[in-house]
């Protein structure tokens, strides 16, 4: 089988050149008998689009070889065509034009990675030498021929990955020679024909990622020559049958995410090959067979997501080939230390949400490549050992609400690798070792919930890839370390609340410009409120609530935006909600300076006010959309100058911008798109801006001007994060109307993939960065903006780089507010390329578009290029792999195999966001939080690993 196997997989010669007209074929008309097969390629081709990768087929000097040199074509000694392999050449067009019977020396047909549509037309059943038939991945309907069961030498079916629907045919049962068959990733229903067991030559049998339905035949067991069976993702239900045990040559078994009841049968065991066995995802009960992994060859086993109860298999302990072992979300007890044993080549496990008892053995250390381990939420005592220090690859070390007491060992200190460290919900004692800030990876680190005593550790501020930082709900005392302030990458959560904290907030918490969220309440921190906090202007929640603050509140944007808690404290004063005003006390000094101390409070209080009321009333006009002249609009201003401005430093003005880009002059354009051009305006005080000037139009382009102009001002009022640019102004003028953001200095991603030295210095740990830093922008748009905001217009020229190439996302003009009880249809907005398919035909807008447009975004970013220009033509695996190394960028230098294999799982989540149909790609918060956390890539070198590895299956986004 495995030469059957190589055979199959050598790629045909593909040339690329340009291609023929329809009027070449009369020049074949008259050639010698024997050039049919050429004359039906001929008019093939003609009804295929214009594709410059079939240029070699000409027409000129007929003759009996004629085809014989053409790309993809090979022929026998005798002049007939025996192969026709165009895998990957971008053919578009129908099968309906291919005249099937004009090959009868054909062996060999693969068309897969293309965009053929249309129907399997009922005459391929006249290729009656056919060995090998691959048409996978492309955009095939309807269902599968019957006459496809005539080819009775056929070895090789593969139709994966195409839009074919039905109920599989039980005639296939009657291609007696078949050892490959593929039907996955297409819309076929019902069972599973019993005719199928009967091929009694199978090898691969996959069918995952249908909608099939029913109980897995009982005579599986009868396919005894088989070594992979797929059926994931699907609607199978009913019992494993016994018989499988029957097939002995079985190495791989997927049956995950499907509806399986009932127990698993005890003749699993019998299949000593077996090298992975998936079970995830199911309503499996009962135990697990105890001799599992009899023959010693599992490597990957997966069973979490279900029901099953009793211990472990007593065969795991023995199994010390395993790579991946997963079974959490189950009821499984046993004590680790008797039902877990020594695993040499373990990467991953996760065991959580059981009922494991028993304390943490030292023998782990012993599994030296674990990237992953993952135990939390079961019943855990005994102390950390030490010997987890020497784990010199672990990555995530997730203990979290077990019943561990004791200190953390200083020992975790020389982890390297360790990105997440989660030991919240424990019983520890002790102090934070300072050795925790050696660990430089770390994104992670939660310790709330425990007994942990002493300072926070200054060194804690060395771990400057922090982006989480919880230590809430422990007893710890002494001040907040300034060096806190250091951790620039700071983001989702800085939260030291309940605990018994003392002394002053540190002014350098304010240089946290990216935190989210910051928790201080609950402790007995006195003083004021640092006037720094006012920078944390990406905070959608501060809280200080329940300490002994006093004095005035920062009456900056950052507490005007975010959602503030300030209840409980000694005596606090400013203009925030539920705060008394902060009057002097009645001195005749005071007296004197009251009418200005007041002034100084009140002016900037309805400097604010006003800008909101301009906001609203711009708002409120633009809903009579292109009613108002600009006569009428200078009218509204009353000056003639301005209808709405937001202060920035006060000094934000019409005549200011005008200057600073002498009049809107071309030497200060920087970009622009569909809807204005972009200038850069340096004004006096020093301050860099951009500033939009939106394109005069007249009559409807008038009106689409204003609703661009408005979308824009309220998404960016609404909404606040370190990704998403930031809108200082705006102003309707009667000549002109622009936006006034931050100036990003690098300009956009687009420019930066064009420039080979831009490029070559955006290296792939700041591709990775960028790649993150987007997902976690649109995250927050979509799952933690009400309402959800969609920008549908996410492409590399809408993404900007700051001078730490960090990516900030601008362009909010086509943006969309969506309400749940709202149809959310809209006409077609978006960058060509980019645009998701089911807004070309559907026009309705859900967050999914974003997700659509990003995986675009990822591919171009690690490819350099954005090499697709057309809807729906992405690469997707076919059985001939590509080599991801052969995909990336040449410009950036090669990068350590961690950060290559954090490129590997983007264009992993990138592929799953461009599937075709939007209930198939995940969601942004998904997204986000696998790039976050990180995952084990494939168990091979990165220059090994494949496109076809990194093909998820078809899944809705509700299981992700």
């Amino acid at each position: 089988m495995g030469a059957v196997w190589k055979s199959l997989f050598l790629p045909g010669l593909l040339v690329l050149l340009c291609c023929c007209s329809v009027s070449e074929l009369s020049t074949v008309q008259g050639a010698p008998a024997g050039t049919s097969e050429a004359m039906a390629l001929l008019r093939w081709k003609a009804r295929l689009a214009i594709n410059q990768n079939l240029s070699s087929w000409q027409p000129s000097k007929a003759s009996r070889h004629t085809a014989c040199n053409w790309t993809g074509i090979a022929c026998d000694d005798a002049g007939g065509v025996v192969e026709i392999s165009l895998a990957g050449m971008g053919l578009r067009g129908t099968l309906h034009a291919l005249n099937f019977s004009s090959f009868p020396s054909l062996v060999r047909l693969n068309l897969s990675d293309n965009a053929i549509t249309g129907e399997i037309p009922a005459t391929v059943g006249a290729l009656a030498r056919l060995d090998s038939l691959d048409l996978s991945s492309n955009q095939l309907a309807g269902g599968i021929p019957s006459s496809v069961s005539s080819l009775k030498d056929l070895v090789w079916l593969s139709l994966s990955k195409n839009n074919l629907t039905g109920l599989l045919p039980t005639s296939l049962g009657n291609l007696s020679a078949l050892q490959f068959l593929s039907l996955r990733e297409n819309h076929f229903h019902g069972p599973i024909p019993s005719s199928l067991m009967g091929l009694s030559s199978l090898d691969y049998l996959d069918l995952s990622s249908n909608h099939l339905s029913g109980q897995i035949p009982h005579d599986v067991g009868n396919m005894r020559n088989l070594s992979g069976l797929v059926l994931r993702v699907n609607n199978l239900s009913g019992p494993i049958p016994p018989s499988i045990g029957n097939l002995s040559r079985l190495t791989g078994l997927w049956l995950c995410e499907n509806q399986f009841s009932g127990h698993v049968p005890r003749a699993i065991a019998n299949l000593t090959g077996l090298r992975g066995l998936y079970l995830s995802i199911n309503y499996l009960s009962g135990n697990l067979p105890q001799d599992l992994c009899r023959g010693g060859s599992l490597e990957y086993f997966t069973a979490d997501d279900n029901d099953f109860t009793g211990p472990v298999p007593v065969g795991l302990r023995n199994c010390t080939g395993l790579i991946k072992l997963r079974i959490h979300g189950n009821q499984l007890t046993g004590n680790l230390v008797a039902h877990f044993g020594v695993y040499p080549y373990l990467e991953y496990i996760d065991i959580s949400g059981n009922r494991f008892y028993g304390h943490i053995s030292p023998d782990w250390r012993l599994s030296q490549n674990l990237l992953v381990m993952k135990m939390s939420d079961n019943a855990i005592t005994g102390e950390l050992p030490p010997e987890l220090g020497k784990l010199n690859k672990l990555g995530l070390l997730d203990l979290s609400f077990n019943k561990l007491v004791g200190s953390i060992p200083k020992e975790l200190g020389a982890l390297s690798s360790l990105f997440n460290l989660t030991l919240q919900g424990n019983q520890l004692s002790g102090g934070i070792p300072p050795e925790i800030g050696k660990l430089n990876n770390l994104m992670i680190l939660d310790l709330s919930g425990n007994n942990i005593t002493g300072g926070v550790p200054p060194q804690i501020g060395d771990c400057y890839k922090l982006q989480e930082l919880q230590l809430s709900r422990n007893h710890l005392n002494g001040s907040i370390p300034y060096q806190i302030g250091r951790l620039q990458d700071l983001q989702i959560f800085l939260d030291l609340s309940q605990n018994m904290l003392t002394g002053e907030i540190p002014s350098q918490l304010g240089n946290l410009g990216k935190l989210e969220s910051l928790n201080l309440s609950h402790n007995q921190l006195s003083g004021g409120i640092p006037s720094s906090l006012g920078n944390l202007l990406s905070s959608s929640s501060i809280d200080l609530s329940y300490n002994a603050l006093e004095g005035p509140v920062p009456s900056t944007p950052a507490f005007q935006i975010a959602s503030v808690v300030l209840a409980h404290n000694k005596g606090l004063c400013g203009g925030v909600q539920g705060l008394q005003p902060c009057y002097p006390p009645p001195t005749s000094q005071g007296h004197a300076n009251r009418g200005r101390r007041i002034l100084l409070v009140v002016i900037p209080l309805l400097g604010a006010l006003a800008a909101v009321l301009s906001v609203a009333g711009l708002l409120l006009w633009s809903s009579h959309k292109a009613k108002a002249t600009d006569d009428h609009m200078t009218e509204n201003d009353g000056s003639g100058h301005l209808l709405s401005v937001l202060n920035y430093d006060g000094k934000l003005v019409y005549e200011d911008i005008i200057e600073a880009t002498g009049n809107f002059d071309e030497k200060y354009l920087i970009g622009g798109g569909g809807h204005g051009s972009v200038y850069r305006a340096d004004l006096h005080a020093g301050k860099k801006l951009a500033v939009k000037k939106l394109h005069q139009f007249e009559g409807g382009g008038r009106a689409d001007q204003l609703k661009a102009f408005t979308n824009e001002i309220r998404t960016l009022m609404e909404i606040r994060h370190r990704n998403i640019v930031k809108l200082y102004g705006f102003c309707s003028h009667a000549r002109s109307m622009f936006l006034v953001y931050e100036y990003v200095e690098r300009g956009s991603l687009e420019s930066s993939l064009s420039s080979d030295e831009a490029a070559a210095e955006l290296n792939w740990p700041r591709r990775v960065a960028l790649i993150r830093g987007l997902a976690h922008a649109l995250s927050y748009m979509h799952h933690d903006c009400c309402p959800m905001i969609v920008h549908r217009d996410i492409s590399s020229k809408n993404i900007l780089l700051n001078l730490d190439f960090e990516p900030l996302i601008a362009d909010f003009g086509t943006a969309k507010l969506l309400k749940p009880e709202s149809s959310n249809w809209t006409a077609l907005a978006g960058t060509y390329g980019y645009i998701a398919p089911e807004l070309a035909y559907a026009s309705k807008v859900t967050e999914k578009c974003d997700v659509y447009s990003f995986g675009v975004v990822v591919l171009e970013v690690v490819m350099g290029r954005r090499q697709w220009e057309t809807v729906g033509s992405f690469p997707s695996k076919s059985e001939v792999d590509i080599p991801l190394k052969d995909m990336l960028d040449p410009r950036p230098p090669q990068a350590e195999q961690r950060v290559m294999e954090e490129v590997a799982l983007a264009v992993e989540l990138a592929l799953a966001c461009v599937q075709q149909k939007p209930q198939f790609r995940p969601t942004m918060r998904h997204v986000s939080q696998e790039l976050l956390v990180g995952r084990p890539g494939p168990h091979i070198p990165f220059h090994n690993i494949t496109l076809s590895q990194l093909m998820r299956p078809k899944t809705c986004s509700q299981k992700c």
